[in-house]
């Protein structure tokens, strides 16, 4: 199994309708059929300094990933409804 993680900040230009749009996205995305489990939410609040929001999604492969990353929803979602309110993203991919 492969896993992806991706967490964002989020800029001063966000706002409470964009991020609902996000999590509607996500919540398509989780439904390719390349996607065998999706998870992502707001952080929780309990510890300073954490990232805004996390995505994690695990994959049968890594080209099950590469189909998930390569998908025009997702494409789309990440150009026109996550890349103008991003300040810092960082990611990792693994075998799990």
């Amino acid at each position: 199994m492969f896993r992806h993680c991706v967490m964002f900040t989020w800029n001063d230009q966000i706002t409470d309708e964009a991020k609902a749009s996000i999590s509607a996205g996500l919540n398509r995305l989780a439904e390719l059929d390349s996607v065998r489990a999706y998870h992502h939410g707001p952080d929780a609040g309990v510890s300073e300094g954490n990232w805004d929001y996390v995505v994690v999604g695990d994959f049968e492969s890594v080209d099950d990933y590469m189909n998930y990353a390569d998908d025009p929803g997702h494409r789309s979602l990440i150009t026109e409804k996550v890349a103008p309110y991003v300040d810092g993203r960082v990611a990792v991919q693994f075998e799990i």
